[in-house]
């Protein structure tokens, strides 16, 4: 084609672009071609989120002062019940439509009463578009309102009307509420359709915490004798913070607790030190959990700084020459949430979970600093407990520094000076580049051997590597396992941690499938969750699945990685030749070129990439396992006993 040709053809495409090419989608279509940009996603998570938006609704009810309860139910076929007692969404005649106001809520996006309409001062969720989108997504949907002595009721098919709002019955004149089913629509979450009920109910739980006095219960009827699980925290937050210190040696028995409104912000904030050597801080927008952050938590941190050092120098612990603390110094050992209610957030950052809003910082900071201040006047005992503990983080911090400088003499933690075990891929291109951690020096020289050395290094780690949980940090940087790691990732340590400088963006634990490498598992999670958990935000930290069986027969060989997988493929197997079982005790057991092909090559392997939420679990039950107090060990221990269904001893 010619020049002129190619020309002729652009200016009739151009001539072709006008109105009729202009899609129009209907009501909720829109919704149901995109579904990722009203939900997130189409996986898991954006399944859950629509049980989010919905619990959302009662809890702007609760938030505007009408609401005390809500009841969710999973039923047997993966559809969920929400009920609440707010004051029911209206019925009458919405203007602009012509239609009942019910109806318009399902089925037109961003109508309902968060857009200034004065039916809610604060509300929560992010996007404001719940109920339509819920609608949108789910196969059938049906709502009964209570009010005004009636029982009002419509159901929808995937976004549109079924039935009309009609009067189904009479009910007391005082009842108010509604009840939201619906069932998710299996031809958008192709995925998965099936709640779990662990997800479900730690957020539950959570949003109990956020809103003091809310009663949350939650039933899942696809278990054999459903139980109905409560929440309900007439101390808020405050109790939120027991709940993160159970099993920790707190320096205080009852958490500090402090609360104030201006410029219609609502701020609360509750704190408790512990003996640990790191920090707990959570932060919430209108019960978002803003794990990036934002200027309310920049606003607490500034106040907490100002208030115990200015504390520390009018009370006398702190000479006039006295360094002061440092931010870091007075948030070892804190376990504090923060929990504000904005009229009109503004979240940014990565995942849209970090707060921009400026006014958020001035009057966190001012609220706060005035109430805590106030508190560490007034209980001195207390407040000296808060001082010394930031006094000897200030010593331990010096004292890590010195440490780092003498390290970097020594053994340098700069990227030219690798650890002599590391077995370091040729590519420099950290997109393509992984790095192993393998268990034991046996399966590291396996995995050496079996590797692409194009994008794949590894790095040998000889037994359990120090429990960081309870070390100090110039402990921790004294540790070879730890200190290796780190100089092989590139990024610095601790304060200087720069996740933009890692050498590899694969990040793979690589342990045996028994107890031990279940403990080194742990042990690694809870380093990163600590020390590297930009990493783990940014989705690099992975854990490689070996497997547990070699079954083979003839030319046939399978791997299998569980107990009862295995009897499935015994029984599916002909009698001769009679099949050769080897299990897989560590990895060690497994010749390279065995290893590659279970667990090393991307074709064949399986790979878990570790989430937040995973990390953070994995570290609570860590502390729990590992803390001081005897007691909540048992109880797990207790809990737990009945599900251990093949222990090697």
């Amino acid at each position: 084609m010619t020049d002129k040709e190619m020309q002729d053809v652009k200016e009739a495409q151009a001539r072709e672009y006008d109105a009729s090419q202009i899609q129009v989608l209907e009501g909720l279509e829109a919704v149901r071609k995109r579904p990722g940009m009203y939900i997130g996603s189409t996986s898991s998570q954006g399944l859950h989120h629509l049980v989010w938006e919905i619990i959302d609704n009662g809890i702007d009810e609760a938030l505007a002062g009408f609401a005390d309860e809500i009841n969710v139910t999973v039923e047997k076929d993966n559809s969920i019940t929400v009920i609440d007692n707010g004051r029911g969404i209206p019925v009458d005649i919405q203007t602009k439509t012509g239609r009942p106001a019910l109806e318009t809520v399902y089925t037109i996006l961003h109508a309902g009463g968060k857009f200034g309409g004065g039916g809610y001062k604060v509300s929560g969720g992010l996007h404001g578009v719940g109920a339509s989108v819920v609608n949108a997504l789910s196969t059938n949907l049906d709502v009964e309102v209570k009010k005004n002595g009636k029982v009002y009721a419509i159901d929808f098919k995937r976004g549109k009307v079924n039935n009309e709002m009609k009067v189904v019955r009479k009910c007391g004149e005082h009842e108010h509420g509604t009840k939201v089913h619906f069932l998710p629509d299996p031809d958008i979450f192709t995925e998965t359709t099936t709640y779990d009920i662990k997800i479900l109910t730690t957020r539950i739980r959570e949003l109990a915490f956020l809103n003091k006095g809310l009663k949350i219960t939650i039933k899942d009827n696809r278990e054999e004798n459903p139980r109905t699980k409560e929440f309900h925290y007439i101390g808020g937050i405050k109790h939120y913070v027991e709940f993160l210190n159970k099993g920790k040696q707190v320096l205080f028995e009852e958490p500090i607790y402090v609360e104030g409104e201006q410029k219609g912000i609502t701020v609360e904030v509750a704190l408790q030190y512990t003996d640990d050597f790191h920090s707990n801080l959570l932060t919430f927008t209108n019960n978002i959990h803003t794990y990036e952050g934002g200027t309310h938590e920049a606003g607490f941190k500034t106040a907490l700084t100002r208030v115990i050092n200015d504390y520390a120098r009018k009370s006398g612990i702190m000479k006039e020459n006295d360094d002061n603390l440092s931010g870091e110094d007075v948030r070892e050992g804190l376990t504090a949430v923060v929990s504000i209610k904005h009229p009109d957030p503004q979240f940014e950052g990565q995942t849209k979970t970090k707060l921009g809003n400026s006014d958020a910082r001035t009057v966190t900071d001012r609220m706060f600093a005035e109430h805590f201040s106030k508190f560490m006047m007034e209980n001195p005992t207390v407040a000296r407990r808060v001082v010394d503990k930031g006094l000897l983080a200030s010593k331990a911090r010096i004292a890590a520094k010195r440490a780092r400088e003498v390290t970097r003499k020594k053994n340098g933690l700069e990227i030219s000076n690798l650890p002599g075990k590391l077995a370091d891929n040729t590519s420099k291109d950290p997109e393509i580049s992984e790095l192993f951690i393998v268990e034991g020096d046996s399966a590291g020289g396996s995995a050496k051997q079996g590797r692409s050395r194009l994008t794949q290094a590894i790095l040998p780690i000889r037994g359990k590597i120090l429990n960081v949980e309870k070390a100090t940090l110039d402990r921790i940087l004294a540790n070879e396992e730890i200190r290796s790691l780190f100089t092989a990732l590139g990024t610095g340590f601790g304060q200087e941690f720069n996740v933009e400088k890692a050498k590899y963006h694969k990040l793979i634990i690589m342990t045996d499938a028994d107890v031990d490498g279940a403990h080194i598992r742990t042990l690694l999670l809870t380093l990163f969750y600590r020390f590297m958990r930009p990493m783990i935000d940014k989705g690099f930290v992975y854990i490689a699945q070996p497997p547990l069986y070699q079954v083979r027969q003839g030319k046939m060989t399978k791997y299998i990685d569980t107990d009862v997988e295995l009897e499935e493929v015994l029984g599916q197997l002909q009698p001769a030749p009679k099949p050769v079982i080897q299990r897989y005790k560590g990895l060690g057991e497994m010749d390279a070129e065995q290893l590659w092909e279970t667990t090393m090559n991307p074709e064949n392997r399986r790979l878990l990439r570790v989430k937040l939420e995973d990390a953070e679990e994995a570290n609570s039950v860590f502390e729990m396992l590992m803390g001081d107090k005897v007691e909540p060990r048992r109880e797990f221990i207790e809990a737990n006993a009945t599900f251990v269904d093949n222990l090697d001893v």
